[in-house]
């Protein structure tokens, strides 16, 4: 009998390739193209008076140069708002390369086509640009006094303003026994791949058909952007995603303008163009996170619980909205968590400010929303004496209340209907893991020898798996293989490893016989995208779908040649088997053999299916609704995401000296349903929490009041070494099904970075004893919190 490979931790296919450098990436394509570079803006905000390329049009190896207005059609209008929202009344877009004004440091002005990049970089340094340089607006503060404009046409700087609520939060904080009010931040921070963002693209003249090949968490929608502003059709177009060093969300949005440049470059010149971002440009000119300013004013009773919760906040989106309002709509409705505030108001304005765009990065808003409720929670147990986990146990929804309803509306336009999940029971783990009740014992000892620890914990609630749909194409082999392919690309997930595993129980047969294409839209031309923590659910539900689809046909086909009932049949071990009957049996590939009537044989195998050899000369060779082959295609398309929720907690401690912060056990328990390689999930919680720990502890874009980022590079953006990470990780599982997919499966990309900011800034106020209210906060940070709280106390 084949093995169930769903919940096993089977190791992941794709990894020896990778790790023995034989990965293949987009600057690793098509040796010889020309290549590119681009002129960035040197300031944040400016207006352009003039641009001189003379001298650029005579250098040896150059050739093209392209500015705005080199620009036409749909290439010289604005790039796409991409995500629209009846509250975005104030959305703006750049252009392919900037058009009269530049409103960030790194945004595109021309862009240079040359033998190799070496030429292109000197050519892109003769252009001559004169500026007319603007007040630059930075920062939430700067946005929000509006004393000047990021763009002159948008009042206040206030792109959008969003409000939602349920029940009477006003009424209900005044009535409570207790209320507190609290400010937080968490500042800038950004997605840092091993591989910047890659474009490059060859146009076949005679066949009039563009291959791209980019670096992207969506090749179906740049193939979609390409089309549009080429005034391609999409059948004209290919796109295909090779592998990919990292996404973290930076990758989601599209297109970039390189992703527009590249190809039109290519079409223009008949050769292939390549475009390779550097990791200066990735600082200056990708997408960054995270900015949001909170106002929170919370009412609760005697033992803690929530009576009226209303939050307002500013987020800042940078200089254009390409994504929309997503980041923010997640904070303000996952701010919830695991919690039944009863009476909840949120607001917040999305503001434009001078800086680097903002797009969803790994968590995507959720880390902010995380913040700030259990900072809330963790200053309603101060408040009040009590332990913190009881303040956060006397709130939980409770397992018989699912599914539950917080009456809001989710980032895809549905419910916020929480569909699974028991957060008692994931405290009592997370407890007994990190050792919660014995901690004090352990303070004790600790402070006996002159050392300063503390304990935090945080919870969260993700929202996974949002639509639209995906889908799967599965296609069986004469000989016997299996060949998957879905329309989300890969950076690391495992995708070809999670979704083998889910077609081989599925169809029954061996797990080695199934291969799995991602990111081709020659394969999967219908396709949305990797993020959201999506991938399981949409295209594991959609692979499984398929192999179903495919193993029907294959019984129905073998009934007939086996002259048997399909209800007497089996497959397993990659054979048709009859019940019972051990002698009775076809191969899988046999069946795929007869499953296409052929008038040649090309083979031994072939011979098996022509017209002479099969068929009912009552009947045509393929059946009304049938088509030849033993292959399908499935979608699959939920009404609602679906809810992943998890718990972290850890021990620090903090050097009274240097303020080092030192992380001595960390603990997570996680709930993403059914687990399809518990291995990946892992491997995905231990690469979060390493992320978490940068972005609360070390990551920050520091820009000045001009909108200069100063420290756009590895030398002075702070990132852990394995030295500051957790050297171990315990983690436990607990599975609550989702009802809303046949597999019940919920997603599980995002859960090791979300609630890192909370967990650390709990558990250092504990060590410290000093409020923790904006994030991240590294030594230095710490350091000079303790000298002013010193001061503060010696002035009272």
């Amino acid at each position: 009998m084949t093995t169930r490979m769903m919940g096993e931790k089977v190791r992941r296919v794709e990894d020896d390739r990778l790790v023995t450098g034989n990965g293949q990436y987009v600057d690793d394509l098509l040796p010889g193209a020309l290549e590119a570079a681009v002129l960035r803006s040197p300031h944040a905000h400016a207006r352009i008076v003039d641009i001189d390329v003379d001298p650029v049009l005579d250098i040896d190896g150059v050739f093209a140069v392209y500015t705005y207005d080199d620009l036409t059609g749909p290439m010289a209008q604005p790039l796409p708002v991409l995500i629209p929202h009846p509250t975005l009344t104030q959305g703006r877009a750049q252009y392919a390369l900037a058009k009269d004004e530049v409103n960030h440091v790194g945004e595109a002005i021309a862009f240079v086509v040359a033998r190799d990049r070496y030429i292109a970089e000197d050519a892109v340094s003769r252009i001559k640009v004169s500026y007319e340089p603007l007040p630059p607006v930075v920062g939430v503060e700067a946005a929000r006094a509006a004393e000047h404009l990021v763009h002159p046409d948008v009042p206040g700087n206030v792109a959008a303003r969003m409000e939602q609520s349920v029940g009477d939060a006003d009424a209900a904080i005044d009535a409570a026994p207790h209320r507190l009010t609290l400010e937080l931040d968490i500042e800038r921070s950004a997605s840092m791949p091993l591989e910047g963002r890659g474009t490059v693209a060859r146009w076949d003249t005679d066949a009039r058909r563009l291959q791209v090949w980019s670096s992207t968490q969506t090749s179906t929608g740049v193939r979609a952007a390409v089309a549009a502003k080429l005034g391609l059709d999409l059948a004209q177009v290919d796109v295909i995603t090779p592998d990919v060093g990292g996404g973290f969300g930076v990758k989601i949005l599209h297109p970039w303008p390189e992703e527009l440049l590249v190809p039109m470059a290519a079409m223009a010149l008949g050769r292939p163009v390549k475009f390779t971002e550097d990791r200066r440009e990735h600082f200056i000119s990708s997408a960054h996170e995270r900015g949001q300013h909170h106002e929170v004013e919370v009412g609760f009773d005697d033992e803690g619980r929530l009576r009226g919760l209303s939050v307002r906040f500013w987020h800042d989106h940078g200089a254009y909205t390409p994504y929309g309002l997503i980041v923010p709509i997640i904070t303000s409705t996952q701010l919830l968590g695991p919690y039944k505030p009863h009476n909840y108001r949120v607001v917040f304005e999305s503001l434009y400010t001078n800086t680097v765009v903002v797009t969803p990065y790994r968590g995507a808003g959720r880390p902010q929303g995380v913040y700030v409720m259990e900072r809330t929670m963790d200053a309603i147990a101060a408040h009040l004496g009590k332990d913190r986990a009881e303040v956060r146990a006397a709130n939980f929804i409770q397992p018989d209340e699912f599914p539950y309803d917080h009456g809001l509306t989710f980032q895809d336009g549905r419910p916020l209907r929480y569909d699974s999940g028991d957060f008692p029971a994931s405290l009592e783990k997370l407890k007994k893991l990190i050792g919660w009740d014995d901690f004090e014992t352990m303070r004790d000892e600790l402070r006996a020898r002159g050392r300063r620890v503390g304990i935090g914990l945080a919870c969260y609630v993700e929202g996974t798996g949002v639509g639209p749909y995906e889908g799967a194409h599965i296609q069986v082999e004469t000989s016997g293989k299996v060949k998957v392919a879905i329309g989300l690309t890969s950076q690391g997930q495992g995708h070809h490893t999670a979704f083998a595993q889910v077609v081989a129980d599925e169809l029954g047969v061996p797990f080695e016989n199934v291969e799995v294409v991602t990111g081709d839209t020659r394969r999967m031309p219908y396709a949305v995208g990797t993020f959201a923590s999506r991938a399981a659910v949409m295209s594991g539900t959609a692979a499984a779908l398929a192999a179903r689809k495919v193993k029907d046909k294959a019984l129905r086909i073998a009934a007939e040649a086996l002259e048997a009932s399909v209800d007497d049949l089996e497959l397993v071990d990659g054979e048709v088997r009859v019940k019972g009957a051990p002698d009775s049996r076809m191969e899988l590939g046999t069946v795929a053999v007869l499953s296409n009537p052929l008038r040649y044989a090309f083979d031994e195998a072939s011979k098996a299916a022509t017209q002479f050899s099969v068929g009912n000369a009552d009947r045509p060779p393929i059946a009304e609704n049938e088509q030849p082959g033993l292959e399908g295609a499935e979608f699959y398309s939920p009404q609602q995401s679906t809810f992943a929720n998890g718990m972290h907690a850890a021990i620090v401690e903090t050097d009274p000296d240097t303020a080092e912060i030192r992380i001595l056990r960390y603990a997570v328990v996680h709930d993403c349903g059914t687990l399809i390689n518990p291995m990946i999930v892992e491997g995905q919680i231990h690469g979060g929490v390493a992320q978490g720990v940068g972005g609360a502890l070390y990551e920050r874009m520091a820009y000045d009041s001009s909108g200069q980022l100063l420290n756009a590079s590895f030398m002075d953006f702070l990132m852990p070494f394995v030295t500051e990470v957790p050297e171990s990780i315990d983690i436990d599982h607990l599975e609550t099904p989702s009802p809303l997919n046949p597999l019940g499966i919920k997603g599980a990309g995002e859960a090791g970075v979300i609630p890192c900011s909370a967990v650390f800034a709990s558990a250092i106020e504990d060590a410290e004893g000093l409020p923790i209210t904006s994030m991240p906060i590294s030594p230095s940070e710490l350091f000079h919190l303790r000298l002013r709280h010193q001061e503060g106390r010696t002035t009272s």
